[in-house]
């Protein structure tokens, strides 16, 4: 099968950072679904898992990155019970094996959600892994209840034109909250708000500031994607007392001690925790993309693709890496197709 990886940690800017390869195919296992990828996304944990580390780290075989696609069934396991072959289905994977960027990939089921029928395959394979994100930092994490139980609260949503941003955005208003997102730019600005983004105030701003400007004296959650450090003090600042605080990007210094007179809470949310420890509740991912799907094909959730490049091959997954680097992203990058 054709697949693109890489075997040196690299800068985007060298042509050896993503291989065009051939490999052999992978076999299912007992509840694996092979999949024939037709269409891939690409996150910034791609970049990060690819670019230069300390020391020098080989890999053979060559490592395949893709967290997030969309294809159909080729082949399934002897134990699989949810998927047949020709299903049409969409998936973030699992952090611990094989990526996307190959023609066919085995993917356990109880990660893998049907395909919105409303999408084409390039169209949903932007939403696997930023929905999941979005979906388990609201209801695992800051236990947001779906059913719309907390309705009229409220949740600062900072980056809220990324890719999980985008999501988030959608999912709470879906939930009920009053929605508060973050953007730096005119033309992001302009993104959340189609997202249905409530109020719109700049990051790069005093947030506490334009948030009282707003008449929001403070708010009951707070979805952190990036640069959570920056913005810390202001995060404890506009929490309100008893609220929460879900982050995705790696924080390695707030002060939690913060948090204590509010008696706030903190939770990271990594999307791959459930298939990488294969917890007794990995099969809530699949049924979480499946209600994705649902809003989605009831015109209640929209996709986030905003770029598609064809066709799936080193020299373009190289150009989507190298614009998630410079951080000026709006939405998804999506691949397709294969020569």
């Amino acid at each position: 099968m054709k697949a693109v990886g890489f075997t040196q940690h690299l800068p985007v800017s060298d042509s050896s950072s993503l291989q065009d390869l051939t490999l052999q195919a992978p076999t299912p296992g007992p509840r694996d679904l092979l999949v024939r990828v037709q269409a891939v996304a690409v996150n910034p944990v791609d970049t990060k898992v690819r670019g230069p580390k300390p020391t020098d780290v080989r890999h053979d075989p060559p490592k395949i990155l893709g967290w997030d696609a969309s294809g159909t069934v080729e082949a399934v396991g002897a134990e699989v019970t949810l998927f047949a072959v020709g299903d049409e289905v969409y998936y973030a994977g699992d952090y611990t094996r094989p990526g996307s960027n190959a023609e066919l990939q085995a993917v356990d089921e109880r990660i893998v959600g049907h395909k919105p029928r409303s999408l084409s395959f390039a169209e949903a394979a932007a939403l696997p892994l930023t929905a999941i994100t979005a979906w388990e930092g609201m209801v695992d994490r800051l236990h947001v209840r779906p059913g719309g139980e907390d309705a009229g609260k409220s949740i600062l949503i900072i980056g809220g034109a990324g890719g999980v941003g985008s999501v988030a955005i959608q999912l709470a208003k879906q939930f009920g909250l009053k929605v508060i997102a973050t953007a730096s730019r005119p033309e992001t600005a302009e993104w959340v708000r189609s997202m249905g983004a409530d109020e719109v105030i700049d990051h790069k701003g005093d947030m506490p500031a334009q948030l009282k400007a707003l008449g929001i004296g403070g708010v009951h959650y707070v979805y952190s994607t990036y640069f959570t450090e920056q913005h810390w003090k202001a995060i404890v600042e506009v929490l309100r007392p008893q609220g929460g605080v879900v982050a995705i990007d790696s924080a390695k210094d707030v002060d939690l001690a913060l948090l204590k007179q509010k008696s706030g809470t903190f939770a990271w949310e990594f999307m791959f925790t459930r298939s990488m420890f294969q917890t007794d509740d990995m099969a809530e991912q699949g049924k979480l993309l499946n209600e994705v799907a649902r809003l989605v094909d009831a015109g209640k959730l929209r996709g986030t693709a905003t770029q598609t490049l064809t066709p799936i091959d080193a020299e373009n997954l190289r150009e989507a890496h190298r614009q998630l680097e410079g951080l000026g992203v709006i939405g998804k990058i999506v691949l397709q197709g294969w020569k």
